[in-house]
This record gives structure tokens, sequence and C-alpha cells, in this order.
């Protein structure tokens, strides 16, 4: 029987009080205590910055280090967003990996996705932690057993609660000790913060499944949302990165803001990151290009034969020219590593080539634009 008609599992009275609580303290509690004793500069900082070290743990850690092993990390490294990741508060980086590795496998599947967006907005957001809905899943964490490989992954499992009660609840008391306002400290370190970093990466599981751009797919309901990414460290590119989910971008334009992508960037300059993992340009300029054609037959609703035959057509010769730039483009990348190797002459013609096919590529596809728009047009018409 599908479980969203079967009887409702029992609930999880930590979690929900964990979540009810620190709501109710963050939003009762800040306003209180900011009227009557009011919070320094110092405790809004610390506020920031700590949102800041617990959101970049999840996302540069539990998502794109573990969960999809989207590049290799230092020791010191993977330690420092082990314990970022207690202090944010989402369980354990092999739980919370195992979970997220499931979400991918099964998008949408409501007997199975842990947090289907297909189930609303409260269930994916929150409501699927506050019962029982994955209990037979997490007897040995079979989808995970790279990660069970993994000395600090398996240290932070292990003492996850002692590094939590650690770090939530140590580090605001130190905060606030250092201050001069331990319980200020508590309350917007310590519960507004929590709060702040929980319900941010949360929109992740429902708003970007919801609201945004299929840019890339049609074939789940994960959304590109810049507004989302400012939240979230880069991660509301969401439609990007289900498609594409070995990527250690989430924003692949310089534009875009992705945070944890500049982050784990650094740290290869660094010698703390490694093989990072990127999708072939080829194949995201394919399903990009794809979803326009796709939106614009469904839009135009074309129904003369001949005029669908010739959109094919040409959408065919411009998938031809963007393999043939993207081969190219291949050949010069890998002369100019096999000539910085052996020292062979400057590879110019191979330069021009590419820069030659690059601009016939934006003529071909700005011409293809034109053509779906003036078929858009004549229907309109």
């Amino acid at each position: 029987m599908s479980t969203t008609h079967a009887k409702k599992p029992k609930i999880i009275w930590l979690n929900t009080l964990v979540f009810a609580i620190t709501f109710l303290v963050a939003a009762i509690g800040v306003p209180w205590y900011g009227f009557t004793h009011g919070f320094s500069f110092g405790l809004w900082m610390a506020l920031l910055g700590t949102i800041g070290f617990a959101g970049i743990s999840i996302t540069a850690g539990y998502h794109r280090l573990w969960a999809h092993r989207t590049y290799d990390a230092h020791w010191s490294w993977r330690i420092l967003f082990a314990l970022g990741g207690a202090l944010a508060v989402q369980n354990s980086a092999l739980h919370w990996s195992s979970d997220h590795r499931e979400h991918h496998k099964h998008v949408d599947d409501n007997d199975n996705d842990p947090y289907s967006a297909k189930r609303g907005f409260w269930y994916s957001h929150i409501g699927w932690m506050l019962r029982e809905y994955q209990a037979a899943r997490y007897h040995d964490y079979n989808n995970v057993k790279d990660l069970q490989k993994d000395p600090i992954v398996m240290w932070q499992h292990r003492h996850y609660l002692a590094l939590t009660l650690l770090t939530t609840i140590g580090w605001p008391v130190a905060i606030g000790w250092m201050l001069g306002d331990i319980w200020g400290a508590v309350i917007l370190v310590g519960f507004a913060r929590l709060v702040i970093n929980h319900h941010t990466t949360f929109f992740i599981n429902s708003l970007a499944h919801i609201w945004g751009k299929q840019t890339y797919t049609d074939r789940n309901t994960a959304r590109d949302n810049g507004f989302l990414a400012l939240l979230t460290f880069g991660e509301g590119y969401h439609n990007y990165h289900h498609i594409f989910a070995a990527d250690y971008r989430n924003g692949i334009r310089w534009w875009q803001f992705d945070p944890t992508k500049w982050l784990i960037r650094t740290g290869s300059w660094l010698g703390l990151t490694r093989n990072l993992k990127r999708a072939n340009g080829y194949q995201v300029e394919k399903a990009k290009l794809e979803m326009q054609f796709k939106k614009a037959k469904a839009q135009s609703d074309v129904g003369c034969e001949t005029t669908l035959a010739k959109l094919h057509d040409e959408f065919d010769a411009l998938l031809l020219r963007l393999r043939e730039y993207y081969q190219v483009r291949k050949q010069l990348l890998d002369g100019k590593t096999k000539a910085l190797a052996d020292h062979m002459p400057t590879l110019d013609e191979l330069q021009q080539k590419v820069a030659e096919l690059r601009d016939a590529l934006q003529q071909h596809k700005r011409a293809f634009r034109n053509l779906l728009q003036q078929q858009l047009a004549q229907q309109a018409s």
C-alpha cells in the first residue's frame, strides 16, 4: 500500500520538540530581549558569522563533498565541516547524505523520496522529519558505504550528539561570555541562528521544487531560483543540480551567486580540495537548448508538418555545431596541456578555430531563437 494512503507513522517527539521550541524562543525571545535589553553589534556579527559557518558546512561539506562526492578534501577541511554540520543540527553527515542520495535516486516518488515535493510544501519542508516515514532505511546505511570508510564521517556519526551539544550550546555561551551577554548570545546566536539555518536549508527541499525556472530539465520538480541561492550559499540553482548532481558547482555562470563553489575552488588553490568535478559543457548546453526547444514547441503548438520538420532540422544542425565547437575546444585544452608539458610552440591555429566556431555557434543560436520567436508570432496572429 502506498505510504500516502497508509496510516501515519508515529511522531518523532525529539525532532518535533526541537523545531517547536527553537522557533518559539526565536519568535518570542528575540523581539522581547531586543526591546528590554538590546543586542550588541558584536552579537549581530556573531549571528551572521555562525549562520555562515553552519550553512556553508552543509553546502560545501554535507552536500557537495559527502552526499555527491563532487570533490575530495584534506582531513582538516573535513573535520571543520563535520563540526560545522553538528552546529547546523541536521543529523550526522552519514545520515544526511543517505537521505539526500535517496532523494536524488527517487526524486518526486512519494513512496521512496524522503522529502518528495509532490507530497506538498509542508511535508517536503519539515513534515517528513516529524514522523517515522523512513525508519526502515536506517539499519545499515547501505547507500553510503563509501562514506563509512571515511574515519572523520564515522567519528562525527558516533559522537554526533556530544558534538551537537558542544557546538550549539557551548559556542553561544562562549560568545556571550566574551561579549558580556550570555543570555543575549544564547537567544540570538543559539536559538535564532538555528531556526534561520534550519529553514533556509529546508527551502531547498520545498521552495526549490516549487518556485523558479526549469532551465535544463522538466523530468522532475526541481527549479532554478536566484533568490533562494542568496539564502542558501548557492544551492538555489536546483534544476541544474538535479540533472548534473556530480558537478561541484550549482551556479555555473560567473555571475550566479554560489559562494560554496567559490570556496571549494579557492580551497583547490590552497591544496585543501582536489579532483573538482564539472559537468561536460556540451551536455549542459544541449540540455538547455532541448528545454528551450521543448517549451517553444509547447507554446506555439505548431501544426504544420513542414514547419515542424524545418524546426527539427534547424535544431539538429545547431546541436551538430555545438558538438563540433566543444570537440575542438577540448582539442585546444588538451593541446595546451601537452604544450605546457612538452614545451611545444603556441597553438594559434587551434585557438583561432575555437574562436571562429564559438562565434558561429552564437550566431546559430541567435538565428534559431529568432526562428522560434517567428513561429510563436505567427501562431499568435
